[in-house]
């Protein structure tokens, strides 16, 4: 039965979204320096790599991310494929590839390239994302989780937040910085499951998230 791994590498080369804290990984305790171990210590925020967005991200006294449902982070999710020169997904196309009947939605976007080699990037500003009566859409079927393979599933510069409030508010998972390059378009079984960060604010965590093939 094939895994796809759909979580990046986090390292100190890898980009973080520009208002987010940095990412860095140090050598706490070594071996070849006379330690009883090898003990790594780490430092990033809870939105770095493949991370889950709790409704408290956005929507104060909602759901924290130690609270969601592991029922919802597990089972079928579909990927769908977006064509490369789209930019935006909308309504038009959310209504044409996404039925009612299906809870977990994936989107494999012209982004899933950003991650090829080391990750050794610069943040990308022009990633494709999902607008907000395409969310809309997505509330009004049932879908339950939606996931994107970038930093984020909003528009760059947003003030709003129009489509992280439209999906959170509604207690709709969002699961960003997927990487989906290897997989087809189709139906899988997801596992995603965040680190359970007990915090004041519950924002979200860096999750592991991969597909298993239904047969």
């Amino acid at each position: 039965m094939p895994i796809y791994d759909l979580s990046v590498p986090i390292s100190a080369d890898l980009p973080t979204y520009p208002s987010d804290p940095g990412i860095q990984i140090d050598d706490w305790e070594t071996l070849a320096k006379g330690g009883g171990a090898n003990v790594s210590a780490l430092k990033f925020g809870a939105h770095t790599g493949t991370h889950v967005d709790a409704p408290a991200h956005f929507i104060e006294g909602t759901r924290k991310v130690e609270a969601l449902d592991l029922g919802v982070l597990i089972g079928e999710a579909e990927v769908v494929q977006v064509p490369e020169d789209r930019f935006v997904i909308d309504e038009g196309f959310v209504a044409e590839h996404c039925k009612p009947g299906i809870e977990r939605v994936l989107f494999r976007t012209r982004n899933s390239t950003f991650w090829r080699g080391d990750c050794k990037a610069d943040f990308r500003t022009d990633f494709t994302y999902l607008d907000f009566p395409a969310a809309e859409r997505l509330v009004k079927i049932g879908v339950k989780l939606v996931g994107i393979d970038y930093l984020s599933i909003e528009k760059f510069g947003s003030k709003e937040h129009e489509t992280h409030r439209a999906l959170l508010s509604k207690e709709v998972i969002i699961l960003e910085g997927l990487n989906l390059a290897e997989v087809p378009a189709g139906k899988y079984e997801l596992i995603c499951l965040p680190l359970r960060l007990r915090t004041n604010l519950g924002d979200g965590a860096p999750a592991r998230a991969v597909l298993r093939t239904l047969k």
